[in-house]
């Protein structure tokens, strides 16, 4: 029996969409992270002197995956004396979800795989909020079965078919399936490498394998399938597209190195669930971030725009300005974990270390869209190949769509969300910035409801909503030549101040977030930080 059956019979369902063109736009929201905030940021902006001054011992900036999980740590080891400041008045950052009267539903991130034996301090998380069950050492833990994916689980449009799975099946000659078959041979090889330690080659934390190949650091992932004897049009879309999902990033960009690390990096196993098996909730990872909100409590202070930073041997002083009030306060602390992409440090640190201001002057960020759609029904669908949680669209401008309430236990509900995503690869990073903030929302509307609707005509029926969220800066760019120290410079402290951030991996991924995010925790703990 299937995990979508046996739990069916507990009351459970998979939820859908639907389309057709020439009615009137759904309405909706242009949303997005503060960046008139940020810009003024930026831009080095007058804010109001501090009018009064907290002290902490350990200041977190920076309410994301890496902040929280660094609170997470604190609070774990009985560690009450520090804040976290989040600029916006929600948490989560590239994790953020909402909800309305159908669903939670993501605005970022998604899902996390089956985390490996390496990510023992994830691991941990999952246990304390029940997703693993039993010993999170075990080779094969035991997952809660409603975080676990429910089949069907991804499907491709492909020549005007549905097809299981995302690897081209339909319309491709045997050429290019033996190609295909060799390519996923050669990742099975790579994933399979092991030190003489028995540390993998690429792993999920990054810091816990074997050495990076500079080399492949060097070449692009698109030179390297070249390099390779590999030119299946199919093949190369297949990757291009696994990469644009995961960095936001194309992979005539994207590092060798990283694009490897994308096929060979999972070594999660699971008692009840396939070793390729994803964790994912409603709220996509809004609910990991949610918890660990609830676990930092009252230490979490939104709203509060770091705009200057003054550090010497004795701690630092941190300038925070509210919105809401107009007023800044001042944080006198000890230490200070800059929780927030590592890029914005260099415009709020008049004192930043030289190495750290020309590493962090290297890295830029994807911008991505993101939009929720909410239905009134599931789309009519028309094949064997049902709607399952991912479903693509072959050679589109986006990355196809989620569905929200795929784990609904609910089985007479009707209504849904989906979730579309799509990374600006078209564009040089600045240029898509551009474009993302002055493109209405009836722009992207159309556009997405025109993309989806090439498989479901009657997808503009059935929408009762369209929110378009905006992200900026959503998540470093793993580009050729990353690996060329920058981020070796930006791994240690700099007097009381130390980066905690999915930007030291050059990843964006929530696991590596969360890895920084311990790290600096035992830093402000002086547990042995080191070599964690």
């Amino acid at each position: 029996m299937k995990r979508r059956d046996f739990l069916a019979a507990s009351g459970l369902t998979l939820l859908g969409c639907t389309a057709k063109a020439g009615r009137p736009l759904p309405p909706g929201e242009l949303l997005g992270p503060n960046a008139n905030l940020g810009h003024h940021m930026r831009d080095g902006a007058a804010f109001p002197a501090a009018t009064r001054t907290r002290r902490v011992e350990t200041l977190i900036v920076g309410g994301g995956m890496a902040g929280l999980s660094c609170a997470w740590w604190l609070k774990r080891h009985g560690y009450e004396d520090f804040a976290l400041l989040e600029m916006e008045p929600e948490t989560g950052g590239n994790a953020r979800s909402g909800q309305n009267a159908v669903s939670a539903y993501p605005w970022g991130a998604h899902y996390v795989p089956i985390p490996g034996p390496q990510a023992v301090e994830f691991r941990a998380l999952l246990a304390e909020l029940g997703v693993l069950r039993g010993d999170p050492s075990a080779s094969r833990p035991e997952y809660d079965e409603h975080a676990l994916c429910f089949a069907p689980q991804e499907r491709l449009y492909l020549n005007g078919h549905w097809q299981e799975g995302l690897l081209p099946q339909h319309g491709i000659d045997a050429g290019e399936r033996a190609q295909q078959r060799r390519f996923l041979a050669a990742m099975a090889e790579i994933k399979a490498q092991r030190s003489p330690s028995a540390l993998p080659a690429f792993n999920i934390p990054s810091m816990r394998a074997m050495p990076p190949d500079r080399a492949l650091d060097r070449l692009s992932m698109h030179d390297w399938l070249h390099q390779q004897g590999f030119d299946a049009p199919s093949l190369h879309w297949w990757v291009n597209y696994g990469l644009r999902d995961d960095f936001g990033t194309d992979y005539r960009q994207v590092s060798a190195w990283a694009g490897l690390h994308y096929y060979g990096c999972r070594h999660g196993e699971a008692a009840n669930a396939e070793p390729d098996a994803v964790l994912t909730w409603p709220a996509g990872n809004g609910w990991l971030a949610g918890h660990l909100t609830r676990i930092a409590g009252a230490q979490v202070v939104r709203n509060q725009l770091v705009w200057q930073i003054d550090a010497d041997d004795h701690g630092a002083q941190v300038d925070a300005y509210d919105p809401q009030t107009g007023q800044t306060t001042r944080y006198a602390a000890r230490r200070v974990v800059w929780a927030g992409p590592a890029k914005f440090l260099g415009h709020v640190w008049r004192g930043i270390p030289a190495p750290w201001r020309a590493a962090v002057g290297k890295q830029d960020h994807a911008p991505w869209l993101v939009a929720n759609l909410t239905l009134h029904e599931p789309p009519q669908e028309h094949g064997r190949v049902p709607l399952c949680w991912d479903n693509v669209l072959y050679n589109q401008p986006g990355l196809g769509y989620v569905v929200a309430t795929h784990q609904r236990l609910d089985t007479q509900r009707q209504d849904t969300v989906l979730t579309y995503y799509r990374p600006l690869t078209e564009w040089a990073p600045s240029q898509a910035r551009q474009h993302l903030s002055t493109t209405p929302r009836e722009a992207w509307a159309t556009q997405i409801l025109a993309e989806l609707g090439t498989a479901h005509p009657d997808l503009a029926a059935l929408t009762q909503r369209l929110d378009v969220w905006r992200w900026g800066h959503a998540m470093v760019r793993p580009v050729v030549g990353m690996l060329d120290g920058r981020l070796d410079a930006l791994r240690q402290p700099a007097g009381p101040i130390l980066i905690a951030h999915a930007d030291l991996s050059g990843m964006s991924l929530a696991e590596e977030a969360h890895y920084w995010g311990v790290r600096a925790a035992r830093w402000a703990l002086h547990q042995d930080w080191t070599t964690a």
